[in-house]
């Protein structure tokens, strides 16, 4: 839909701007208030902190270690250097994952992995942030208040106090149909921003990048997760969610970002296009065994 809507048109310019602008800072921090200010998950003592200590940890030690890959390839400042490494380091998240647990463990199995990821979240919007922009956290702190994750500092105080039951129906009621719009908007302006590489099929492939981006975010960063799965002393629960989280590909978001904080954005292209692609094959492999070694 958005590679359509694009081709004819209806969004381009500062139109395409503006609406990435709406969906991150406003329908994004919607989605996030909604997923953690009621969340009863969030109120266990058990899952308050790990997972979304390790959604942060795992994240934040991809981004860095993606981003010395990248240095290592040979890839410079303006080359895609930063993007490559947000955009390597971040596994799909939301999109995938979501309906992937569902299906194999039942609904109720989504709960966990919302709790992970306030730590996935807290990671891009402050060491993804940091490294896309290529400022310390001495000059780039202010780029750090971002709606996202102010808003995600508000949802867990009103999840610790217990008063999201008491806020106005009508917010709640805003907040949930702007929510809603979150997932569908911010894939339909990836579609937007990945249209103006369609035309041009070679763009969707660099070997340098591609090969090394797949090599990480398919075969050693999956392995890596897994282990730590594997000697953490954790619930089975959170272990599945680690190794779903380990076999996915890249996540989309960083296309939208990339555009917005003045990445690299034909990198990002290439590096989802191109774990997406390969991520069907592997995605079922590395589940099978993920799992087979958790005995989950």
């Amino acid at each position: 839909m958005g590679v359509a809507v694009r081709r004819v048109h209806w969004i381009e310019g500062e139109a395409e701007t503006s609406l990435i602008r709406f969906t991150v800072n406003v329908c994004y921090p919607c989605l996030t208030f909604e997923a953690v200010a009621g969340n009863s998950a969030l109120r266990t003592p058990g899952n308050l902190l790990l997972p979304p200590l390790l959604g942060f940890g795992v994240t934040a030690a991809g981004i860095l270690f993606c981003r010395a890959v990248a240095r290592a390839i040979g890839l410079q400042v303006g080359t895609g250097l930063r993007t490559f490494a947000l955009t390597a380091g971040i596994a799909n998240y939301g999109f995938l994952p979501l309906p992937i647990m569902e299906a194999i463990w039942g609904p109720q199995s989504r709960g966990l992995l919302l709790v992970h990821n306030v730590g996935v979240e807290a990671a891009i919007w402050t060491v993804g942030l940091l490294v896309l922009s290529g400022q310390s956290l001495r000059d780039g702190w202010r780029k750090l208040l971002s709606p996202v994750l102010v808003t995600l500092v508000v949802a867990i105080g009103c999840n610790l106090a217990g008063v999201f039951s008491h806020l106005p129906k009508v917010l709640l009621d805003a907040v949930h149909a702007l929510a809603l719009c979150g997932i569908p908007l911010g894939l339909v302006m990836t579609g937007v921003s990945l249209a103006g590489h369609l035309s041009s099929p070679r763009e969707l492939f660099d070997a340098r990048v591609s090969c090394a981006a797949g090599a990480l975010r398919l075969a050693v960063l999956p392995l890596a997760i897994i282990g730590l799965a594997l000697l953490l002393p954790c619930s089975v629960e959170l272990k599945r969610v680690l190794v779903v989280q380990a076999a996915m590909p890249s996540a989309m978001v960083p296309v939208i970002l990339a555009r917005l904080y003045g990445g690299h954005p034909r990198t990002a292209v290439q590096i989802v296009v191109g774990t997406t692609a390969v991520g069907i094959l592997t995605i079922p492999l590395w589940l099978r065994a993920g799992l087979g070694w958790i005995g989950g």
